[in-house]
């Protein structure tokens, strides 16, 4: 690090002259201190930046409960002190940060996996936290630990059994876990679609099983949708795939697929100008085998950034559940840029 003032000197400098050595040095410090800045151009590296980042990162990720009268309009859940769940509550490994988020009630206890950014390792491991009334969590333990990064555990229940597809950089496919003991022990069942995809996210609608991927990972700009007649494939790309193509708006998926009756609800990063700002929704009004066609639900994000605390300057998971008092909730995550 340089010093304010170059040391040893034995002339005398002028008030200007000093401001300058100073400001050189100030700028030095920014330059070797802080990471790149999370600013797109189209070809920005901004997800591997955020997962990837040392642990002096000027971002933070954590996670809150947020509820309301409809996925579409959802707020800070009454009662509840966000963020719920911060790196400082990870028990069993350093912790950069959490975010990702998915939870499921099973037995009247509510589960709620996502990523921890492992500080130590430099890579993404899946934890969770446990909660009776889906407002105040519990951190358990770290659940899933490969050698690849992992993040965004879209966690869902099938037949008895319960299912994970989280995002692995390495290798490049689409991979399905099952637990073998839910919530704790988990096996990969095997590939579902090679090649990159990031976020991916799977639900069952008309007798058939279909998968929203983001095929540019670090680009966030590319969506793919494919189906399949079985969970365990053969999967085909549908014909009108990529459903969207070079937009950072709209392409990243952002949450759990809802299918609210005959209405296929999808949610979206907004990833411009920076990667995790705010979600968007769609409505998907045809899904079939050879058409496709969605509209946005609102005219405005369901969620972005608050502009103070914790989620100040971002937003970008949405997994919505719909209660028994017909209410919803919701985990979410946000980022605050210091």
């Amino acid at each position: 690090m340089l010093s304010a003032e170059p040391e040893g000197a034995n002339f005398s400098l002028d008030g200007s002259l000093i401001l300058f050595y100073r400001l050189l040095a100030r700028m030095s410090r920014d330059m070797i201190d802080s990471p790149p800045p999370m600013r797109l151009p189209a070809t920005s590296n901004s997800k591997r930046v955020k997962r990837r980042a040392p642990s002096r990162h000027p971002y933070e990720w954590a996670i809150g409960i947020y509820a309301g009268d409809s996925p579409f309009n959802l707020s800070p859940a009454p009662k509840t002190r966000n963020p719920v769940l911060s790196a400082s509550d990870i028990s069993d490994v350093p912790a950069a940060f959490v975010a990702d988020p998915f939870m499921i009630e099973v037995d009247g206890l509510w589960h709620m996996f996502f990523e921890v950014m492992n500080s130590k390792s430099e890579k993404g491991e899946i934890g969770l936290a446990v909660s009776t009334n889906g407002l105040s969590w519990d951190y358990r333990q770290i659940v899933l630990d490969e050698p690849c990064h992992l993040s965004y555990p879209y966690v869902f229940e099938w037949q008895g059994a319960y299912y994970m597809i989280p995002e692995t950089q390495k290798p490049c496919t689409v991979s399905l876990y099952r637990a073998d003991s839910f919530p704790t022990d988990w096996s990969r069942v095997g590939p579902l679609i090679d090649g990159e995809g990031a976020d991916s996210s799977v639900f069952y609608f008309a007798d058939k099983w279909w998968l929203f991927t983001c095929s540019t990972p670090f680009q966030h700009d590319t969506l793919r949708l494919y189906f399949a007649d079985d969970l365990f494939g053969q999967w085909r790309e549908h014909p009108a795939s990529p459903i969207i193509k070079g937009n950072h708006h709209i392409a990243r998926p952002g949450g759990r697929v809802l299918v609210l009756d005959d209405t296929v609800v999808r949610f979206t990063q907004d990833c411009y100008p920076n990667y995790g700002i705010r979600i968007r929704a769609f409505e998907i009004s045809e899904l079939t085998p050879t058409k496709y066609h969605e509209q946005e639900a609102t005219k405005r994000p369901i969620l972005g950034p608050s502009g103070r605390g914790w989620n100040r300057s971002g937003m970008h998971t949405v997994d919505p559940h719909l209660t028994s008092e017909g209410r919803w909730i919701a985990c979410v995550d946000g980022v605050s840029r210091i």
